[in-house]
């Protein structure tokens, strides 16, 4: 069987980011760094959920090819949120534009939790290559784990950046993921199991 080319994936997972990309070198819009912070978040989550998917998928659809595909290629999902959550932090950083404000917003509870869930994703994104996971070892996957750390997070982040008015469109995104984990911690640890004899 032919290797799988991982071209096609990387230019539609970056298909969002060409269009942010055109409007900040269009340079009309001197607001386009404040308009461009809620996609870039958006799809930081939306791209950590689908990678998220990827096993409690394989679970529910036992040989199914998409989960399995998913699963195979989940770390492209991975490693493209981690690329739109450095663009959100950066987008961020030139918005506020003064250390000052950046250190003041610091106590509020979407900010330390935005800062957070990114310190969180800097050692995952960093180690997402073939070598890491081979130097690593079982390491690799006990610090894969730290995701979910990041993902609720992310979820309290969304949630409270809009006063917890925006905690419909945050559980949207992530109630599926949500259910989605329950029934993998049902299928291991809950559902009945044959009697040995």
């Amino acid at each position: 069987m032919a290797r799988f080319s991982p071209y096609w994936l990387w230019l539609l997972l970056a298909l969002p980011a060409f269009g942010m990309v055109a409007g900040i070198l269009e340079g009309t819009d001197p607001e386009i760094y404040h308009q461009l912070l809620h996609p870039t978040g958006e799809f930081a989550a939306r791209f950590t959920i689908i990678a998220m998917m990827a096993t409690p998928l394989t679970l529910l659809f036992k040989g199914w090819r998409g989960p399995l595909w998913l699963k195979k290629n989940r770390r492209y999902f991975g490693v493209a949120a981690f690329f739109y959550a450095i663009a959100h932090t950066v987008f961020y950083l030139i918005d506020v534009a003064t250390l000052t404000k950046v250190l003041s917003d610091l106590p509020k509870l979407y900010i330390w939790t935005g800062w957070l869930a990114f310190a969180i994703f800097i050692p995952l994104g960093v180690t997402s290559m073939d070598y890491f996971v081979r130097k690593m070892g079982p390491a690799w996957k006990s610090l894969q784990r730290w995701t979910y750390a990041a993902a609720a997070l992310t979820l309290l982040h969304w949630a409270a950046l809009h006063n917890w008015e925006g905690l419909t469109g945050a559980m949207v995104h992530f109630t599926p993921l949500i259910a989605l984990e329950a029934y993998r911690v049902w299928y291991w640890y809950l559902r009945p199991r044959p009697a040995r004899a």
